[in-house]
């Protein structure tokens, strides 16, 4: 394993997911740590789901959202923690927010204004805009008319831990900025929040649970199994095709050798025992690298087109 892989509960922090699922599965834990984010009281009127699975039909992609719960107001609190940047979360999270919406309506239903509000808000401990905020806000705005907001209820904010506008933001807020990639006694007791008091007091119940443990390591276990069954998986495909390119090289200098000798494809594909569509094919191809015949490059243009 990688040396900056944990394998201890208790060394994890509120941003590995592990920990930061089973602590939001408590409803207090999750309606401080919405309140906070989005400096509001949040009441739930649910216990909060973890790892939430969304799945329109069983041909389109799936989502797991890490948690959802939803309010008093019926709106709808769906929040993901991030731990690196893989380039692609501005357009992950515009497909969790159609997922997510799709979920929402029963089959047939044609007021769409019962869809619920929603907030999905994503936690990470970089910078995803560059601006050097604590956090970014999203909601419809008109390009023509900056003051005209589009007001369909959908809203997403993007957290970043290591912003620098402090000035900008209440000191519970920034408490919790600095807990969530240091999940430690000292920066919670150093804290007046009471809201992040109760999320640490979840986050050291869990991580003295026995239970949590087994169950982390059993996580943990299975994450290494299936890597190193995708390292496998993918030693053997790049097997077959490597199998596959070099068979297919080898026909096609065989073809280009008997084009050399002024043979047609008809030809070729008789002699070869080859069948005539596949040989009829390869010449098209090389023609267009005559009289060389660049099989490397014949092979890469009859691949693009298989």
């Amino acid at each position: 394993m990688e040396n900056n892989v944990i394998t201890k509960l208790e060394d994890l922090n509120l941003v590995d997911r592990f920990l930061f699922d089973e602590v939001m599965e408590d409803t207090e834990s999750y309606e401080a740590l919405v309140g906070i984010l989005l400096e509001k009281e949040v009441h739930l009127l649910s216990r909060p789901e973890t790892e939430k699975e969304l799945r329109v039909s069983p041909q389109l992609r799936q989502v797991r959202l890490d948690v959802v719960s939803m309010d008093w107001y019926k709106e709808i609190f769906y929040t993901e923690m991030q731990k690196t940047d893989t380039g692609n979360l501005r357009k992950r999270s515009r497909l969790y927010q159609a997922q997510l919406d799709v979920s929402l309506l029963e089959p047939g239903t044609a007021n769409f204004n019962l869809l619920n509000d929603s907030c999905f808000i994503l936690i990470a401990p970089f910078d995803i805009f560059g601006k050097g905020l604590f956090r970014y806000t999203f909601e419809g705005t008109c390009r023509e008319c900056p003051e005209l907001k589009l007001n369909d209820g959908a809203v997403r904010v993007f957290i970043n831990t290591k912003g620098n506008n402090s000035e900008e933001f209440s000191q519970e807020f920034l408490d919790l900025m600095a807990y969530i990639t240091a999940s430690t006694d000292r920066i919670a007791e150093a804290s007046d929040s009471m809201r992040l008091k109760v999320i640490h007091k979840n986050v050291k119940k869990i991580k003295a649970s026995e239970k949590m443990g087994v169950k982390f390591m059993q996580k943990w276990e299975e994450l290494v199994y299936a890597r190193e069954d995708g390292r496998a998986e993918g030693k053997a495909e790049g097997k077959a095709e490597g199998i596959v390119e070099g068979e297919a090289l080898k026909l096609i200098r065989q073809v280009c050798k008997k084009l050399i000798r002024g043979e047609v494809a008809d030809t070729i594909a008789d002699e070869l025992e080859e069948e005539k569509a596949g040989v009829e094919q390869i010449c098209r191809i090389a023609e267009k690298y005559a009289p060389e015949y660049d099989c490397g490059k014949i092979y890469q243009e009859l691949k693009m087109e298989n």
